[in-house]
């Protein structure tokens, strides 16, 4: 509506240069050529000026329109957002107020037994077993 609207207005623009521009009563327009009289004339600017009128209306109202829809948009995402925060604040509430019941049913948990210390393996013979298979004990 505001593209028609713009086109109107750039014809009675058009129309009213032409006019403008022309020195004699005689205008030549897509090859032809008018001679209007005065009544002619008078209708000629009357219709100009309702075409101009018009197009003004249209990109006035194409303006409002589009205006009421951008406000309408933001709003209803500011309105989405908020309610998108709010579930959220409500999800956090309700995460810790299952982790609380579970920390309250929950047994505490027993301490771990401590590990038995593991043997020193021992030679058949008896003497300790050393890294490099030397012992510096003296066997009997």
């Amino acid at each position: 509506m505001v593209l028609l609207g713009l086109v109107l207005v750039l014809l009675a623009g058009g129309a009213v240069y032409m006019v403008a521009t022309e020195e004699s009563a005689r205008y030549i327009l897509f090859g032809y050529t008018f001679q209007p009289d005065h009544v002619e004339m008078f209708l000629a600017g009357a219709v100009t000026a309702a075409v101009l009128l018009a197009g003004l209306w249209m990109l006035g109202s194409g303006s409002r329109r589009s205006a009421r829809r951008r406000r309408r948009i933001r709003s209803a995402r500011a309105e989405e957002s908020s309610r998108l925060a709010k579930l959220e604040d409500e999800k956090r509430d309700l995460e810790r107020k299952l982790e609380r019941e579970r920390a309250d049913t929950q047994p505490a948990p027993a301490p771990a037994p401590e590990p038995e210390p593991v043997p020193e393996p021992r030679h058949a013979s008896g003497d300790k077993l050393v890294a490099r298979g030397s012992s510096d004990d003296t066997r009997p």
